[in-house]
C-alpha cells in the first residue's frame, strides 16, 4: 500500500485535507439551488463509500509494503472494525447537523464556528489519546483559533439581518454539530496502527481499511440519521423519500462529489497521521474553517451588504486562524 515516508510530505497531505474539508460544502450550496439538503445528504454519503472503496483497491492494495485491503480487513479484530465504525457513525450525526447549519446561516458561519470548534476539542482528544508534537505550540495554535471562532461568530451577528430565532438556531446547531465532530476521528485512529504503517500491530487495520469500516458506518447510519432530519427539519415542511428519485442525474452527481471531495480529506489525513500524528493531522485537516469561510464570503457572497465592522471582524478571524495553524505545524516539527 501507499506509505508517507516525511514529515513535510504529511503536512502536504493535510493541506489537501484542508481544501477538501473546507470544499465540498460547496457542492451543497450548488445543489441547495433545486434541491433540499436532505436529499443531497444521501447522494453525499454515496460518494463518500464510493471514494472509501476506490482507495481500498487502488492506493491501498498496491506495492509491497505494508497490509493491502482484502488480507487487512480479514485479519481484523471485531473491537478495532468496531471502532472505527463507531467513528462513522459518530461523524454523521454531526455532519448532518452541520449540513443543516449549512442550510441556516451558510458556509462562512456554520463551518468556523462548528468545525472550528470541533478542531479545538478534537486536536486536544487525539492528543490525549495518542500524543506527538510539542504541546506548548499546540495550545498557542488552538487559543488563537478559539479567538478567531468567537471573532467570526461576533461578525455573523453583526452581519445578520434574518431573524434573531434563525440567527440563534444556525449557531446552536453549528456548536453542537462541532463538539459531536471533535468525538470521530479518535474512533478511527484507535483502529490503526498509528505508529508502524508498514508493519502495522496484528489486529490493527492500515488507514485505507479503516477509512472503508468508517465509511460503512457513515452511510448504514444515514438511514437514521437523514430519516429523522426528513421527518422533522431544522426549516421547511417535512420531506418524502420518494421525492428523491425525481433529482435529475446532474442534481445526483454534485451530491456525490460532494462526498467524494470531502472522502479524499478523510483518506488523506489518515495517510498522514503516522508522521504528523493524530492531533497535528486532524487539527490541520480542520483548517477547513479558513477554506470554506472563504468561499462563504467571496463566491457566495454571504456577507455582502455587512456593515464594516463585520469585514475587520472577519480578517481578524483569517489572520488568527492562520497563525494558530502555523502553530500547529511547527509544533510537529
Amino acid at each position: 500500500m501507499f506509505i508517507v515516508n516525511s514529515y513535510v510530505v504529511a503536512v502536504l497531505f493535510c493541506v489537501v485535507t484542508m481544501l477538501c474539508w473546507g470544499s465540498w460544502g460547496n457542492t451543497q450550496k450548488l445543489a441547495a439551488k433545486t434541491w433540499r439538503y436532505e436529499f443531497f445528504y444521501w447522494d453525499y454519503v454515496i460518494g463518500v463509500l464510493l471514494c472509501s472503496v476506490i482507495f481500498a483497491f487502488t492506493l491501498g492494495s498496491i506495492g509491497s509494503v505494508g497490509r493491502s485491503f482484502i488480507p487487512d480487513l480479514a485479519q481484523a479484530t471485531p473491537n478495532n472494525i468496531l471502532s472505527a465504525f463507531i467513528g462513522g457513525v459518530v461523524f454523521n450525526a454531526a455532519n448532518i447537523l452541520l449540513s443543516a447549519a449549512i442550510s441556516l446561516c451558510g458556509l462562512s458561519v456554520a463551518f468556523p464556528v462548528g468545525i472550528g470548534l470541533a478542531l479545538v476539542l478534537g486536536v486536544l482528544i487525539n492528543y490525549i489519546g495518542a500524543a506527538k508534537g510539542e504541546p506548548a505550540y499546540i495550545f498557542i495554535g488552538v487559543v488563537l483559533i478559539v479567538i478567531a471562532i468567537i471573532l467570526n461568530g461576533v461578525a455573523y451577528k453583526k452581519a445578520q439581518k434574518t431573524s434573531a430565532k434563525l440567527t440563534t438556531k444556525g449557531i446552536t446547531i453549528s456548536i453542537i454539530a462541532g463538539v459531536i465532530m471533535a468525538l470521530f476521528f479518535r474512533f478511527v485512529a484507535a483502529s490503526v496502527d498509528l505508529n508502524n504503517f508498514a508493519h502495522p500491530e496484528s489486529g490493527k487495520m492500515t488507514p485505507y481499511t479503516a477509512v472503508f469500516i468508517f465509511s460503512l458506518g457513515v452511510f448504514l447510519s444515514t438511514f437514521i440519521f437523514n430519516g429523522i432530519a426528513m421527518k422533522h427539519p431544522v426549516n421547511g415542511e417535512p420531506v418524502s423519500a420518494k421525492d428523491y428519485f425525481k433529482g435529475d442525474t446532474r442534481t445526483h452527481l454534485v451530491g456525490m462529489l460532494g462526498g467524494i471531495i470531502w472522502c479524499i480529506g478523510e483518506s488523506f489525513s489518515m495517510i498522514a497521521s503516522e508522521k504528523a500524528g493524530a492531533a497535528i493531522s486532524y487539527g490541520l485537516g480542520q483548517g477547513a474553517t479558513l477554506v470554506s469561510a472563504l468561499w462563504g464570503i467571496l463566491v457566495w457572497k454571504e456577507f455582502k451588504g455587512a456593515p464594516k465592522i463585520s469585514n475587520r471582524l472577519n480578517l481578524a478571524m483569517f489572520t488568527l486562524f492562520v497563525i494558530g495553524l502555523g502553530f500547529l505545524i511547527y509544533a510537529g516539527a
